[in-house]
């Protein structure tokens, strides 16, 4: 079968994918239950739901996205119709995250099929129901030749690499992102590598901050912090600190309850190592509430932390998890030492009532995208393109621009015969004035 010319053929099969996510949708669910106790609210909203919903703007726009674009010919090429065709890279390799396995799996898979690719996706072995499922819907769907799952752990995906691929797509650590640039550049293989970083997130002292504080506990604390575009810790003006945390502490109470281990809409930490990498940031005294963990069910409270050592290990990288530190600031000088302190971020939130102020902080600091007055959900625009720069990544997708993600952009002329300007040729005696003239216009 030629995947990579029969558009047909992309969206019947992307139909067949769509028929089988949502034969599967409960078994997918239950499944992230399993891996680390991902409330079903949760599994639906940002893996299944998600999921879905890409498929169906993908099948409804890929006709238009797979067709060769028109553009304005050049006038040195006189006469001539320019244009631009999607070419399939050929064969992507995949590598997924654990932390929304199912939709970071998928996703990127249903744009490297649209765009005519052949796929082999590694998923993560740390979530192995919902892999297994990924596995199962993967058979199901396509020819193994077409798109074919892999499972298995580090050594797998390492081996994996060392094959030669046309694409290669990854979403994790920055540490392993590295690796895997190194090894794609050994064959000058593309990648798009999506990462993370320390999230600032600001509050000045004209935010609505009860509304603030509402909407960066639900950002951070979704998914018990381990989303790559959580707010990593709060940068909150000094004379607005306490009132802040209060607002704070309440709304984890209202989300969680007073114990939020007994609340079913709090997942847990992915496995034992994490949880203790986690564990063994909490300083008792700098706790401001939450702080308990149970090791047996790899919880950890959400906790809130009156950071003020900017070297701190809670400081140090990426925390990943349901600890937000709480740091203050005074004026922007203050904001541009602390926020570049560190390799710029996935993401970035400010909020505030002063749109200069908010213009200000998204024209002064480079990070992948963010929000004004909310935090996470810009990934939900697939009009919006997703993705980081320098240390927090490198391309985008999402939309349309998976698609071209996955595709090499073709430059085509189509020359006319009926008439052929002769200026270019040699020999080129008088002609140079006449060129230069000519460049003026174009």
């Amino acid at each position: 079968m030629d995947y990579n010319n029969n558009i047909s053929f992309r969206k019947k099969t992307l139909l067949k994918l769509l028929h089988n996510i949502t034969l599967h949708e409960e078994a997918i669910v239950e499944a992230l239950y399993k891996d680390f106790r991902k409330p079903a609210f949760e599994a639906v909203i940002t893996e299944t739901s998600y999921v879905i919903s890409d498929l169906k703007n993908t099948l409804g726009k890929l006709d238009a996205w797979a067709k060769p674009k028109k553009v304005f010919p050049s006038l040195l090429n006189f006469p001539s119709r320019d244009y631009i065709y999607s070419e399939p890279y050929g064969k992507v390799l995949i590598i997924s995250p654990w932390n929304y396995p199912f939709q970071l799996a998928m996703c990127p898979l249903i744009a490297a099929v649209a765009a005519g690719n052949s796929v082999v996706l590694k998923p993560s072995e740390l979530t192995p129901a919902t892999s297994a499922i990924i596995s199962k819907i993967i058979r199901e769907t396509f020819q193994v030749q077409h798109v074919l799952a892999v499972l298995g752990d580090a050594t797998l995906a390492q081996d994996l690499l060392k094959k030669r691929w046309d694409y290669i797509f990854f979403t994790g650590s920055v540490h392993v992102g590295k690796i895997i640039a190194k090894m794609a550049a050994e064959h000058l293989t593309p990648v798009t590598l999506e990462l993370g970083g320390k999230n600032p997130c600001i509050v000045d002292q004209t935010a609505n901050l009860p509304l603030a504080a509402k909407r960066i506990v639900w950002g951070k604390f979704i998914n018990a912090g381990q989303t790559c575009i959580a707010p990593d810790y709060i940068l909150v003006q000094t004379n607005m600190k306490r009132k802040f945390i209060g607002f704070l502490q309440e709304e984890i109470a209202k989300a969680y309850g007073e114990n939020p281990e007994l609340s079913p809409d709090f997942a847990r930490i992915i496995n034992k190592e994490n949880w203790e990498r986690l564990v063994k940031m909490i300083v008792p005294f700098k706790v401001i509430c939450g702080g308990e963990s149970n090791a047996d069910e790899k919880y950890i409270a959400p906790t809130l932390i009156d950071e003020t050592d900017l070297d701190s290990d809670l400081m140090k990288g990426e925390i990943f998890g349901p600890i937000l530190p709480i740091l203050t600031y005074d004026n922007q000088t203050d904001l541009k030492k602390i926020i570049s302190r560190y390799e710029k971020p996935l993401s970035l939130y400010v909020f505030t009532e002063d749109t200069f102020f908010a213009e200000t902080i998204i024209r002064n600091f480079s990070f992948g995208g963010g929000c004004i007055n909310d935090t996470i959900i810009h990934f939900s625009n697939k009009r919006l393109p997703f993705g980081g720069v320098g240390n927090s990544g490198m391309g985008a997708y999402h939309g349309k621009m998976s698609f071209d993600t996955f595709s090499h952009k073709k430059a085509i002329v189509k020359k006319a015969n009926w008439l052929d300007i002769t200026i270019r040729y040699a020999p080129y005696k008088k002609k140079l004035k006449l060129i230069r003239r000519l460049f003026k216009w174009i």
